[in-house]
């Protein structure tokens, strides 16, 4: 399966939207884009998991890394999730408690 990736920019917010899967062979492009936006002057990131069938604990590892970065940074990185099948990964890694968790990117792009 393959990852795809659509990216809005508006100025300080962006929200990348992610389907398909992110798995080992498909986080290095999760990683590279979220390393783009965040070097273009993001400080507010919203990625939408609603699409994604299937991520994994390199996925996660993507998301922890970005999270820490945007944070150093002052800036937030905000999830949008309403798979049950992915929030489940969310919550027995607990990472549910580390990310805030949005039903839609509307939502999550208000702060």
């Amino acid at each position: 399966m393959e990852l795809d990736i659509s990216t809005e920019n508006a100025g300080a917010m962006c929200t990348i939207a992610l389907s398909g899967e992110v798995d080992v062979y498909t986080s290095p492009k999760l990683k590279k884009e979220l390393a783009d936006v965040a070097n273009a002057g993001c400080l507010h990131i919203v990625v939408d998991l609603d699409n994604l069938n299937f991520i994994d604990s390199s996925g996660l590892g993507v998301l922890v890394s970005a999270l820490r970065r945007v944070k150093e940074n002052g800036g937030t990185l905000r999830l949008v999730c309403t798979k049950e099948g992915i929030l489940k990964i969310f919550r027995i890694t607990g990472l549910d408690k580390v990310f805030p968790l949005f039903e839609t990117a509307e939502e999550a792009r208000e702060f």
